[in-house]
């Protein structure tokens, strides 16, 4: 058996985007181990399911720090302290700072639930991103897993997948459909960069061949 790739997942929600990360390296498809979950939200359920799987789930909150950056610093140093390779932003709704990015540059990965570069950005989340896409009459919408830089959702993709706007969706209704391929192409994508078959060129990622 290999070396496995060691993630820390950054939370701010429920957390199903970690629970399928966490069954899915539990059951060998992805060659990693979560070694951390981090929350700016000591109450995200996402850290009761990281302490039911016996991972260590820590929170930190903006307000018990001077700045973004001093918050950022203790949790990269808790990052550090678990020698975590790469970040997984799953539903962690703070923007990163250059405190975080710098040491993990092209080793942090994010997920979001539009086709970017639309319906993405500062204050796009969660049910406004499928509020968005409805409300412009999208025929089809999607996901994207891509690498994070300083600017809100702009980093090089990694994977996309389109999804079918259908006749009398709600945004409730669209974001379950969406859901469904982000627990999908997420494992798909972190697999991909524990196989070391990411290179990013520019803008472009490239799939290597095995």
């Amino acid at each position: 058996m290999g070396k496995k790739l060691k993630l820390g997942v950054l939370v701010s929600g429920k957390g199903s985007n970690l629970q399928n990360i966490m069954d899915n390296c539990q059951a060998g498809k992805v060659d990693a181990t979560v070694e951390v979950v981090i929350s700016d939200l000591p109450d995200a359920f996402a850290l009761e399911r990281a302490r039911k799987a016996g991972i260590p789930a820590l929170a930190f909150r903006r307000k018990d720090f001077a700045s973004k950056e001093d918050f950022d610093q203790a949790i990269l140093t808790a990052l550090q302290e678990h020698r975590v390779e790469l970040i997984v932003l799953a539903g962690y709704l703070r923007i990163l700072t250059e405190v975080l990015v710098k040491p993990y540059e092209g080793r942090i990965m994010n997920i979001h639930p539009s086709l970017v570069p639309t319906f993405c950005g500062k204050g796009m989340h969660g049910l406004e991103v499928h509020r968005a896409a409805l409300k412009y009459g999208v025929k089809i919408t999607g996901v994207t897993v891509h690498f994070v830089e300083l600017s809100v959702d702009t980093g090089p993709i990694i994977l996309q997948r389109a999804v079918p706007v259908m006749d009398g969706d709600t945004p409730e209704i669209l974001s379950d459909r969406v859901l469904e391929q982000e627990h999908e192409i997420y494992s798909e994508a972190i697999q991909l960069f524990a196989q070391g078959r990411l290179k990013v060129e520019g803008r472009w990622v490239r799939i290597l061949e095995k």
